[in-house]
């Protein structure tokens, strides 16, 4: 298996919702890279921030990319976020969800990454599982077990994330995953995950059969309960080239992870990878 047999469909959906007048969201589709960037700071920052992480990352399309590679373009975009929230008094961040083709021991593997509260799902069969891990205040309470997982979605302050890019804590978690074939992977923005319950998400990825229908779904979803925030979503579905769907190698799709400070990375180290037992 090499990284030129791995066949995709794919469809990007950014929408600016029901309630805002500025959509802050970016989107990046173009292989290797596919990312969600959802913008903060308000008209003529928050949009602004999130093109900037959009166009650190697309001169990486069309090119076999490293862990280092992604971590530099990370440290791209923090810089510019940086310079973008120097100038407006509220300031400016983003956050980040992608994921990011590569070959590590000769194999497809995704590299998943986030900072922030967007997110990366993973589809296959009619199971989902969210692979990245928010950095926002509610998840913090729960690591804790002063919140419960269910009281996420009624929390007042789930929206208040511990992590940006722009922000001084800027770090991206980072886990390599196997390609396989028959998978969907959804990378959103807080304007879906935020309406929509995972267990709808899950039925809408489950019930559509191109990734154009469940992209629209997922955003038509998110606007009936309420659309009160932009929305974007990325479906990517493997066709071929990746492990067989029924693989025991594939059955626990996050085999390693490590967290990444994009100042490491960006001199030139890859990714310590860190294997599950």
């Amino acid at each position: 298996m090499t990284l030129s047999s791995v066949v995709l469909n794919v469809a990007a959906l950014s929408d600016l919702g029901l309630k805002r007048a500025v959509n802050e969201d970016s989107v990046l589709a173009a292989s290797p890279v596919f990312l969600v960037a959802d913008g903060m700071g308000g008209h003529e920052a928050g949009d602004k921030a999130s093109q900037a992480v959009v166009s650190a990352f697309a001169p990486l399309s069309g090119t076999r990319v490293s862990t280092a590679e992604i971590g530099a373009a990370l440290a791209r975009a923090n810089e510019a976020v940086s310079a973008i929230s120097a100038q407006h008094a509220r300031g400016a961040g983003s956050t980040v969800a992608a994921v990011a083709l590569v070959e590590y021991e000769d194999v497809p593997q995704w590299l998943v990454f986030n900072v922030g509260d967007s997110r990366v799902y993973r589809h296959h069969g009619n199971e989902l599982e969210q692979l990245t891990v928010d950095h926002s205040l509610g998840q913090e309470l729960v690591d804790a077990g002063e919140l419960r997982a269910e009281d996420l979605a009624t929390f007042p302050q789930r929206n208040v994330i511990t992590r940006a890019i722009g922000a001084e804590d800027n770090m991206a978690d980072s886990w390599l995953v196997p390609v396989v074939n028959g998978e969907r992977l959804l990378i959103c923005s807080d304007g879906l995950s935020g309406e929509v319950s995972d267990e709808s998400i899950r039925a809408t990825l489950t019930m559509c059969g191109l990734p154009e229908t469940a992209a629209a779904a997922l955003v038509r979803r998110a606007k009936q309960a309420g659309g009160r925030d932009n929305i974007s979503v990325v479906v990517i579905d493997v066709v071929s080239g990746g492990l067989p769907g029924g693989s025991q190698d594939s059955t626990d799709s996050r085999q390693s992870s490590s967290s990444v400070h994009t100042s490491t990375m960006l001199e030139g180290t890859t990714v310590p990878v860190r294997r599950r037992g």
